[in-house]
């Protein structure tokens, strides 16, 4: 069987990138893991031994259309999110990517999803792993 491919995508510090990367790593996900960043100090901060890496608009784009299962924070949908570093082509290729789509809620998008639980970063991300494990099972 073919091995999965996961898109990790952050930008800014990628603080939440990191994350779920080194989630990804410590539960040995048996996928191939690449990680974009909106900018380099984002991609530098996702980038581990063995993990393909890459930077800016065109790596998000050629890497959606690759991707079995793509995770980053919610942003990474919303043009101009994370202070601009998410552009409109960045949002439209993850939105229409066939890949499975795992977004971490974070507050400080200025989006509210009705109805969602006020859960902590940690929580969200065990219920990431837990959602990647089940796509890969």
């Amino acid at each position: 069987m073919k091995q999965k491919r996961i898109l990790v995508i952050d930008g800014m510090g990628a603080g939440i990138g990191k994350q779920i990367v080194e989630r990804l790593t410590a539960a040995q996900i048996p996928a191939e893991i690449t990680v974009v960043g909106a900018n380099s100090a984002a991609t530098s901060n996702m980038m581990r031994p063995g993990i393909a890496a890459a930077t800016g608009e065109n790596a998000c784009i050629y890497n959606t259309g690759r991707a079995d299962i793509i995770i980053g924070p919610i942003g990474i949908i919303l043009p101009n999110a994370m202070n601009g570093e998410i552009s409109p082509a960045m949002a439209l290729a993850v939105a229409q990517s066939e890949a499975e789509r795992i977004l971490i809620p974070v507050s400080n998008q200025h989006v509210t999803i009705a109805g969602m639980p006020n859960i902590t970063l940690a929580h969200a991300l065990d219920e990431m792993t837990k959602a990647v494990l089940a796509l890969i099972q």
